[in-house]
């Protein structure tokens, strides 16, 4: 009997998981125990540099987040106490995965207000550059966040709007608002601009980079345009879009993706690095840091 194979689960994130485990869900148990004396020592050292450099650069609730949950520098949380508390305050909960995991799986977890957290962390040689979200980007990045009413309903409303993704084929566009929003997303305080994405609270460098750096576009955010733009997975934003709010997040969690869908259906993407004649921009970029880049990777 002819045998074909099927192509292997599209993974979420920036690279394959791990096999999948015995349940459907891929979920795990932490196993907060088996961590080991030096697994502790790497989170406190990410823990402590992230915790002096954050303030004034991350955003209120990204800090007050941080604040009420049960997060240390001594030791890897356990996800049973950050869900107990995430439960009480927005009905969230953390499930350990062991790696990336099929996208059908990570938006049903995420429509039912499960976040699945890698359980494992970096090597002492990875502190700054990690191609699998590890349980360092994963808690200290996201949980925070969860914390907020906003959030936590955008972020549901992203896995309710992921399967619906999925079955019209359009999901690399919506992949690109959660990645421009929940994962580098900055918004603008009374007090300045600040970070709210977890792909850049949880990096020493990006934390940096994002705010201080005159290289990227600082863009205001606009859906559609978002839609279109793709990103970096490898390095440094070349662009980054700037809510005015978080209850921004709010009303795209209400609004109904299908005309966009079709609005943006066939025409070419954006590259990380344009700025459009539409554009509102807060700061233009000088481009410097990715020209370097890309001058020394030249043949």
């Amino acid at each position: 009997m002819l045998t074909v194979e099927k192509p292997a689960p599209q993974k979420h994130g920036l690279a394959a998981g791990s096999a999948p485990p015995a349940g459907a869900d891929w979920t795990i148990d932490q196993g907060w125990k088996n961590y080991t004396p030096q697994e502790h020592a790497v989170w406190k050292t990410l823990f402590e540099r992230q915790s002096r450099l954050l303030p004034g650069r991350a955003c209120d609730a990204f800090i007050e987040g941080m604040g009420k949950l049960p997060i240390g520098a001594e030791q890897i949380p356990d996800f049973r106490a950050l869900s107990e508390v995430l439960m009480q305050r927005t009905g969230w909960s953390v499930v350990a995965v062991p790696g990336l995991v099929p996208d059908e799986v990570f938006f049903e977890h995420l429509a039912h207000r499960r976040f699945p957290a890698g359980h494992f962390i970096r090597k002492p040689h990875e502190l700054d550059y990690l191609e699998e979200p590890d349980v360092f980007h994963d808690v200290f990045g996201h949980v925070p966040m969860l914390m907020n009413p906003a959030i936590a309903d955008y972020i549901q409303a992203y896995g309710e709007g992921g399967l619906r993704a999925q079955k019209l084929g359009v999901l690399e566009h919506l992949a690109r608002v959660y990645w421009y929003t929940v994962e580098f997303g900055l918004v603008q305080q009374p007090d300045g601009l600040r970070i709210y994405g977890a792909g850049i609270a949880s990096s020493y460098t990006e934390t940096v980079f994002a705010l201080d750096d005159p290289s990227p576009n600082r863009i205001a955010f606009d859906l559609a345009r978002v839609m279109r733009t793709n990103y970096r997975i490898d390095d440094f934003q070349e662009t980054y879009f700037v809510i005015d709010g978080l209850s921004e997040l709010l009303e795209l969690a209400r609004i109904d993706f299908a005309p966009l869908y079709a609005q943006v259906a066939g025409q070419p993407a954006h590259e990380p690095g344009t700025v459009l004649p539409g554009d509102r921009l807060l700061a233009r970029g000088s481009g410097a840091y990715a020209a370097k880049k890309r001058g020394l990777h030249r043949p």
